[in-house]
């Protein structure tokens, strides 16, 4: 593809920012629209990034013949609705997760895909372009870690932790029945299974709401503010801000993870460690540029980015040189790149693999989300087919 591909983002707020930074710095692309029902919200953005075109509503933007590519950055209980105009436009789409509220909802945007499978979908499970989680997922298909057998691990966050500390992923009626485990738990569900190449099929769950009453804000508040509004109303939370999940992997692996958004201290503590037969690999992505390395009778050692000397297949997800550390944004542009690329070079799901969560991956994101909340409900082990 010669020209580059236009794109428009929906939602204006704090991620949708980290869109508009992210395709800022992708050179296939350039970005000519945003959109937003708060009108003045998106104009202010538009006008700060210096964006050509400011819309309303999503069928504003979805009419615009110049656009090739949309990201959905909306609250969870609107994916649904706006992924299947995006698809139904014939534009190609780059939607926030998770994918749709419940599985059933996911099941229809499988189903309307089937019917425009030109239209590339990804979704945006950033930390799978981490250069280290994808080196350890050349290592582990190259058999260097032998069998994996065992994972363990945690994502820990502490926006959540007073009970003035209040988000709409905590209503059912917007996020869904998860907070926790939909938001920070399916990062990590979908890092091990792209690690792996292989499907967790069981889990077993305890799902708690450590703060059960909490002080919802009388005026929005953005995510992650330290700001305690004066003004609120006192609500009985339902969904959770802790979970613990035993699980079993298609492959034969089995593991344990938790998440916590009441981890007082933490900001983004996500770590991940792989057993194998032969050699262990550990990451945390708050040092996100080096890898653990455990042997038995040998040496362990630690794996520091280094452009030259990683796998091949990975040097597309990072750019700086060793010692000048990649973090966070820096995963979030690589995987929005890897989505661009794909377009750009005409590929076509169904048919070449991409490295990004497709619709099928998100979808099933969901339904495992739905079978652990099913098991801390039934205090009992859940199996997927």
């Amino acid at each position: 593809m010669s020209k580059k591909l236009r794109t428009g983002i929906i939602g204006m707020g704090y991620i949708g920012e980290s869109h508009i930074e992210a395709v800022r710095r992708i050179g296939l692309c350039e970005l000519a629209a945003v959109a937003d029902t708060n009108f003045e919200l998106a104009k202010r953005k538009a006008d700060m990034y210096g964006i050509e075109k400011c819309y309303s509503s999503v069928d504003e933007l979805l009419a615009d013949p110049d656009i090739d590519v949309v990201h959905n950055c909306t609250p969870n209980h609107l994916h649904l609705d706006i992924n299947r105009r995006i698809i139904a436009s014939g534009k190609h789409l780059i939607s926030e997760k998770p994918l749709t509220k419940n599985y059933a909802e996911a099941c229809e945007l499988l189903e309307l895909h089937r019917q425009h499978p030109d239209v590339v979908v990804g979704v945006n499970f950033n930390y799978r372009m981490n250069p280290m989680v994808q080196e350890m997922r050349r290592r582990v298909e190259r058999g260097e870690t032998g069998n994996i057998r065992v994972i363990t691990g945690s994502y820990q966050q502490d926006w959540l932790l007073y009970d003035t500390d209040y988000s709409w992923r905590l209503e059912p009626e917007i996020s869904g029945i998860s907070c926790a485990i939909a938001d920070i738990g399916s990062h990590w569900m979908d890092l091990v299974q792209h690690v792996t190449g292989s499907r967790i099929t069981a889990v077993m769950a305890d799902l708690v709401t450590v703060i059960p009453v909490r002080k919802k804000p009388a005026a929005q508040t953005e995510t992650f503010t330290n700001k305690v509004a004066e003004q609120y109303t006192l609500v009985d939370v339902k969904n959770e801000d802790y979970a613990a999940v035993l699980f079993k992997m298609e492959n034969g692996a089995t593991g344990v993870f938790h998440v916590s958004e009441v981890a007082a201290g933490h900001g983004c503590y996500f770590n991940v460690e792989f057993n194998g037969s032969i050699q262990s690999l550990r990451w945390c992505q708050e040092e996100n540029d080096r890898l653990w390395v455990g042997r038995r009778g040998g040496d362990n050692s630690y794996i520091i980015r280094d452009p030259n000397l990683i796998s091949p297949e990975v040097r597309p997800y990072t750019g700086l040189s060793m010692g000048h550390p990649e973090g966070w944004n820096d995963a979030f542009k690589g995987n929005i790149y890897n989505v661009y690329r794909y377009i750009s070079e005409g590929k076509r799901l169904g048919v070449d693999q991409p490295d990004f969560s497709t619709l099928e991956d998100a979808a099933y994101i969901v339904r495992l989300t739905e079978a652990i909340v099913e098991s801390s409900k039934k205090r009992c082990w859940i199996e997927l087919d």
